[in-house]
């Protein structure tokens, strides 16, 4: 399969412009809490690899992620594999092209389709409007696989305006999040001799509540940071991938992440808010 020239998947959303983005930074822990918690490859109508993100399986069938990553537009994503291993890129071998042990990005492995692999055919989008509409840029996304996964754990949707009275009842320090995905772990300079830093294995990471109220956020997203002692936060590629509500071992995803501003992956994070009714009656029903 040809690789694309242009890999956005490794391009830092920023409040410029929404792309894919990949993998948490910071003091980060590998994640084996969050089995549903899987790495999406998409490709165009072509077939061929166009970018990759985090998202979260909510049952046998049905995975939430951006509605950046979802995109169809400018023969954007027409198709999706699935790969549910915590290590799903770990062995990648940037002269193959591939890894040899999962199948990442163009296979799934023997034994794998069907238990930690799937592709999925039907991928839907809740209207993402890049930064037209901003704050509101509908960054929701589900891809359906073409074949069930069972697992003994999903991801958990919230109730609706569960995050509503942070702002106002809750001390800010003392809100905690946790964020997941796979990819770059820390981002350096092009012309820096430090390289910059791409596991592609399943991390996790605390973060603190900024706001939900400031002019980026309106109540569509969820601001966080992950600067400082035991704190984490996403970069390029970590698109998609859940904010859980409450510390490592809570499954209640009340966002996905969406954008940042710091090119460096150095600054707050934003992630789109799934606590909204509409959002939600929209994942019941997307058609």
């Amino acid at each position: 399969m040809r690789r694309s020239t242009v890999i956005a998947a490794i391009v830092l959303v920023t409040m410029l412009a929404v792309g894919p983005v990949l993998a948490i930074t910071g003091d980060w822990v590998e994640d084996f809490e969050h089995p549903f918690v899987a790495m999406v490859v998409f490709y165009d109508s072509n077939g061929d690899f166009v970018w990759r993100c985090s998202g979260s399986l909510l049952d046998e069938y049905t995975l939430l992620t951006a509605g950046h990553c979802t995109d169809a537009a400018d023969d954007g994503a027409a198709s999706a594999r699935v790969y549910l291993q915590q290590d799903a890129g770990a062995n990648y071998d940037p002269e193959l092209e591939y890894d040899p042990v999962t199948g990442y990005p163009d296979d799934c492995a023997e034994g794998t389709y069907g238990t930690l692999c799937m592709t999925s055919h039907e991928l839907y989008n809740y209207g993402f409007a890049n930064f037209a509409g901003f704050p509101n840029i509908r960054d929701a996304g589900l891809v359906i696989l073409d074949e069930p996964i069972y697992l003994s754990e999903y991801g958990v949707l919230p109730e609706a305006g569960i995050l509503d009275d942070l702002q106002t009842h809750r001390s800010t320090s003392d809100t905690v999040f946790t964020v997941s995905g796979y990819g770059l772990s820390y981002k350096t300079q092009p012309q820096s001799p430090v390289p910059t830093l791409s596991y592609r294995v399943r991390l996790m990471a605390e973060s603190k509540l900024v706001t939900v109220t400031s002019a980026n956020t309106d109540g569509f997203n969820l601001q966080t940071r992950g600067n400082g002692d035991d704190l984490g936060g996403t970069c390029s590629g970590d698109s998609g991938g859940p904010v859980f509500l409450g510390g490592f071992d809570s499954n209640l995803i009340v966002a996905v992440t969406s954008f940042g501003t710091n090119p460096l992956c150095r600054g707050t994070d934003f992630s789109y808010r799934i606590d909204r009714q509409e959002v939600l009656d929209w994942i019941a029903d997307p058609q």
